[in-house]
């Protein structure tokens, strides 16, 4: 695997890039990442570590839905 560096535009004749690493598709698989999800990143010690982004509305909802239940 390599990080691959993209041009992404030129502003005030200075150019910025992108960068990308691709993902196999075994390791989609494996981790149940699904095409289209946002990850979180985090670095540590040299490396650079993916998890899924957690929803923040969908879980207080889901919080405040199983509150609702132990309610009534």
């Amino acid at each position: 695997m390599k990080i691959q560096k993209r041009f992404l535009r030129k502003y005030k004749n200075k150019d910025y890039y992108k960068y990308i690493i691709n993902l196999p598709p075994m390791i989609l698989k494996e981790t149940g990442l699904k095409y289209g999800e946002e990850l979180e990143v985090k670095t540590e010690k040299n490396k650079i570590i993916l998890e899924k982004k957690i929803n923040k509305k969908k879980c207080l909802k889901n919080k405040s839905a199983a509150n609702s239940q132990t309610l009534n």
